[in-house]
């Protein structure tokens, strides 16, 4: 009878496990099993741990970049112990002894072929158990190139985007480095561009949730802290240049904002759906008013006063801040400007460094 349970309880391991494989491999939406939660829980909470005293940015970033791998080598292991246990629960009434059972899934799992049992049903499950294992390594093996490429799809915008607004990108200095520059003409292909990116990162980093936890190779760039700084720069070239701002930026900042509240519901973090226009933020006027002398320094022409600008400014911020901010937190990502805040014992926040002008003539 006992032998006969485990044979039921085994039925079941393997049902949780084929959900958590095929979920992940197979159905291309935000889906989770517990046993992804369980592992993922696990992984993640023993990086936070680690880093929880290093405040170096960049051996901070240098260990939490291994976190996604380890969960991708973390799931493998919990699926094929999960087979391993299970097969040998289903083997169990047909040899007799539980380790015996062990012994014959493990040879059959791993295709090391050194204990056969007797019997067709045996054979049946040993075959299936085979079959299994081969199953799920091919599977992650394909998986990964997905993964890859949709981070290297990722990366390849948000490396060009340290040049237009430093590193930690700030939203005040895209605009103020292309008025530096006389080149604000660019910025609606760059709002474009960005809206196109942000509905790509919707599409994969709901479905694919590993790639939310991935680190930019740079230790002070994010993926998040360049939506955040471009999702800025065109609510503050709306709010202060309304008849000139680019047709482009209202749907940037659309995209955008339902693309980090997607992915803060994804890892159910507490966010509104729909925030009023009229609820708090955290970013003060005095920063918003600095924020605008800073764009006025570097010879940005505004049509809007600061206090005309603001309520328009606090309208577009209120659909994305409060998400980006728990977003932030939760990832451990580098201390930025408007990124709201992070650990206990985390540096402070600093503008990001401006390129000295090399132009001949002028002194260094």
């Amino acid at each position: 009878m006992i032998a006969w349970l485990g044979f039921a309880c085994g039925l079941l391991l393997l049902g949780l496990t084929a959900a958590s494989v095929i979920k992940t491999f197979m159905i291309p939406r935000a889906t989770r099993t517990r046993l992804n939660m369980v592992v993922s829980a696990a992984v993640y909470g023993l990086f936070r741990l680690l880093t929880a005293r290093v405040d170096d940015l960049p051996r901070r970033e240098r260990i939490l970049a291994v976190s996604a791998p380890m969960f991708l080598l973390g799931l493998l292991t919990s699926w094929l112990l999960c087979l391993f246990a299970g097969f040998g629960l289903l083997l169990w009434p047909s040899a007799g002894s539980f380790p015996q059972a062990l012994r014959e899934s493990g040879s059959s799992l791993f295709t090391l072929g050194f204990a056969l049992p007797a019997g067709t049903a045996a054979s049946a499950i040993v075959f299936a158990a085979a079959a299994s294992g081969l199953a799920v390594l091919a599977l992650l093996i394909s998986y990964l190139p997905l993964l890859y490429t949709a981070f290297n799809r990722r990366e390849t915008l948000v490396a060009m985007f340290e040049a237009l607004a430093g590193a930690p990108p700030w939203g005040p200095e895209l605009l103020a480095r292309q008025a530096l520059i006389d080149n604000s003409a660019a910025l609606p292909e760059l709002y474009a561009r960005w809206a196109e990116w942000a509905a790509d990162i919707s599409e994969s980093h709901v479905n694919y949730r590993t790639l939310v936890y991935f680190r930019s190779p740079d230790p002070a760039a994010s993926w998040l802290l360049s939506l955040l700084a471009v999702l800025d720069g065109a609510a503050l070239h709306m709010a202060l240049n309304p008849s000139s701002a680019p047709q482009q930026a209202r749907p940037l900042l659309r995209v955008g904002y339902l693309t980090i509240r997607k992915l803060a519901a994804n890892l159910r973090l507490p966010v509104a759906d729909d925030p009023s226009p009229d609820d708090s933020i955290e970013l003060t006027r005095a920063e918003f008013d600095e924020a605008v002398q800073w764009l006025r320094d570097a010879g940005w022409m505004a049509e809007r006063s600061a206090d005309e600008a603001w309520p328009h400014f606090h309208g577009w911020r209120v659909n994305y801040e409060a998400a980006a901010y728990q977003l932030a937190l939760h990832l451990d990502l580098p201390p930025a400007l408007w990124s709201g805040p992070r650990r206990p014992g985390r540096p402070s926040a600093a503008p990001p460094r401006r390129p000295a002008d090399r132009r001949p003539g002028l002194t260094r």
